[in-house]
Order: C-alpha cells, then sequence, then structure tokens
C-alpha cells in the first residue's frame, strides 16, 4: 500500500492536488503511468496533478460536488438569505450563517429536508461536531444556524433545547497599560494612521464603526462623533477629546477626505479594514511591544482606564453601545485600581 497524503494547493494561478510522500521512486514510477500532467513544483517542492473530479476520488478526497448540498437544499438556503436580508440582517451574519446552515444541510443531502428531525441534529452534533473536536463557539453558531434556518425556510421547530450547548469560555478582555497606548499612538509617523488609531482608543470604536464614519458625523461645535447604524442596528454618540479634534482637523487639511473620515486611494471610498489592521500590526512592530495586539485591544484599554478613573460603568455601557450591563461588567475584572490598593500577607511576613 502507497504510503502518501494529498491536499488542494495553489501553483501558477491554478487549483492542484498536492501529492506528498517520502522520496521513493516506485510511487513516482506509478503516478507518472497513471496521470499525465503529474509534475514537479520547484517552488513548493511537491508533485502535483490537475484538480479534478476524476483525479479526487482516485485519492479519496471529497469532489465538489461532494461539498455542495442538494439541489433542494441550494434552493433552500437561497431562500434563507432572501428572508435574511430581507429582516436587515447585517452581511456578515448572513454569510456566517448560510456557512453553518450550508455545512449541516451537506451531512444530509441525501436525506429529503422535510424528513429531518431533532434526531437527525443530535446524530449531527455528536459525529459531527464533537467528533471533529470543533470549538464550542462554533457549535453554538451552527445551532443558532439550523433553528433559524428551520423556522424561517421550513416553518417547524427544530428542538435546539435537546442539545446541551456548550458553556462559553469565561475570558478576560485584552488590556494595554496607558503607558502602551501612548507608545503605539504616537509611533506611526504617517498621519491619517495616527488618527485612525488614535480616534479608535479616544472614543472606544470597533473597527468597522471607524472606517464607516462620514466627516459629517464629526460635530466639532458640540465635540461628540455620532456612530450610526453600528452593532445591533443602533446609534450613539460619544465625546470628542479637544486633543483629538486638533489632531483631526490637522489630518483633514492634509488628506481633504471626500465622503467618508478616512479614506483609502480611492476618493470617495471608505479605507480598507484589512489595511488598518496591517497599519496597526506594523505599528506594534515598531514600538516594540511584544504582544498580540488587535484594534479591539484599544476598544478593551478605553474602557477599563474609563473605570479605573471613576466613570460610571452605567456610562461607559452607553459609550460602547452594549445593550446589556453585564456586558460592560467585565471589565471590572481587569481594572487594576481596586486590586493595587489590596495589600498582599506577604508584605506582613
Amino acid at each position: 500500500m502507497m504510503n502518501w497524503s494529498t491536499k488542494i494547493i495553489r501553483h501558477n494561478e491554478e487549483s492542484r492536488i498536492g501529492i506528498y510522500f517520502e522520496k521513493n521512486a516506485e510511487i513516482i514510477a506509478q503516478l507518472k503511468s497513471t496521470f499525465e500532467d503529474f509534475r514537479w513544483s520547484q517552488s513548493k517542492k511537491v508533485w502535483h496533478i490537475a484538480d479534478t473530479e476524476e483525479n479526487r476520488r482516485y485519492f479519496g478526497m471529497p469532489t465538489i460536488s461532494d461539498l455542495l448540498p442538494s439541489e433542494e437544499g441550494m434552493k433552500s438556503l437561497e431562500n434563507f438569505k432572501r428572508w435574511m436580508r430581507s429582516k436587515r440582517y447585517s452581511e456578515s451574519t448572513v454569510i456566517t450563517y448560510l456557512g453553518a446552515a450550508k455545512q449541516f444541510l451537506i451531512y444530509y443531502k441525501h436525506k429529503s429536508i422535510e424528513l429531518i428531525d431533532n434526531d437527525d441534529f443530535v446524530y449531527f452534533n455528536n459525529d459531527y461536531i464533537l467528533k471533529n473536536n470543533l470549538s464550542a463557539s462554533y457549535q453554538n453558531q451552527i445551532t443558532n444556524a439550523v433553528k433559524l434556518f428551520f423556522k424561517t425556510v421550513q416553518n417547524r421547530v427544530i428542538d435546539i433545547d435537546i442539545i446541551h450547548r456548550p458553556k462559553r469560555a469565561k475570558t478576560l478582555p485584552n488590556v494595554l497599560s496607558k503607558e502602551e497606548v501612548k507608545k503605539i499612538l504616537e509611533t506611526p509617523i504617517n498621519l491619517k494612521h495616527r488618527a485612525m488609531l488614535s480616534l479608535i482608543y479616544s472614543c472606544g470604536l470597533r473597527c468597522g464603526e471607524l472606517i464607516a464614519l462620514k466627516i459629517k458625523d464629526i460635530d466639532s461645535k458640540r465635540n461628540i462623533v455620532l456612530i450610526k447604524n453600528s452593532k445591533g442596528k443602533k446609534d450613539r454618540i460619544a465625546p470628542l477629546s479637544p486633543k483629538i479634534l486638533g489632531l483631526l482637523r490637522t489630518y483633514f487639511k492634509l488628506y481633504k477626505p471626500v465622503t467618508y473620515l478616512f479614506e483609502g486611494r480611492i476618493p470617495g471610498a471608505p479605507y480598507d479594514s484589512r489595511s488598518l489592521q496591517q497599519v496597526l500590526k506594523f505599528t506594534i512592530q515598531k514600538a516594540g511591544i511584544g504582544k498580540p495586539v488587535t484594534l479591539h485591544w484599544l476598544r478593551h484599554s478605553y474602557a477599563t482606564h474609563l473605570l479605573e478613573t471613576g466613570t460610571d460603568l452605567r456610562y461607559i455601557q452607553e459609550l460602547l453601545g452594549h445593550n446589556s450591563s453585564k456586558t460592560t461588567e467585565i471589565y471590572t475584572h481587569v481594572s487594576t485600581k481596586s486590586l493595587q490598593q489590596i495589600r498582599s500577607p506577604f508584605d506582613d511576613l
């Protein structure tokens, strides 16, 4: 029996099947006689062949048709997508729920959707999610998607409550010290980059909220920024410090944006979120901060620093746009103000 493994690779902008094995003249001879386009990639150091349905079947790999639901399933997913968009679900939620429901329907592609019941979901949970050691968040995600799919498209209820949902891990938000934040914000030479990172921290913005800001959302007379249609389809306002307003005025005079406050290479189009993430990645490297800082760390740090300076938790909840006070209360667990006042019994030894 030949000992090899396969995976799909990209080679010269083409999808190919990479075949991995220890150097073996017998295997090479067999594959050369079987596949006309069996080739060696010097750059990737792997033998490869065309990515076709026939070649995938030869190696026991899932074919493209295996990765799609039945025709009935595809039509149902299209209806599911139209329903979510008609209800104004965010595009990211539409994509997430579609992908989760699609995976469930692929698993039962040979069974009519009308015949799928609670027992099928229990089996899917055990045989697919748990067997493949998929994350608890993915399990909750696919559970919610399947429940909504059957309720809206099939007009019937799958009793999700019979599945024991995994408990969410109670992780604490990552927080930077004020000194670390200052170092990050002072590092960029580029004025636009500095203004973007500074505004995220100074107003506790999400990345998507920042790049969606338009020039008219900055009210310099009232010293506020209007954050429209943020998470949960809500508007909110955040105070603008005189310091950040001065930085924004300097930036505006230099860059002269057209529509959005921060625009990319195309005038009138918003800045790309991936580019901003790369800006932060380069900044923390240059600043010498050895932590995997993300843009959301700046928002977490804003909330924690407000709490440490005595701001009421209810105001912080409003500033962050949280629906529940429980979401905001997590910052009490990372604030060090009260902890620093506790005297360790070690000091009395």
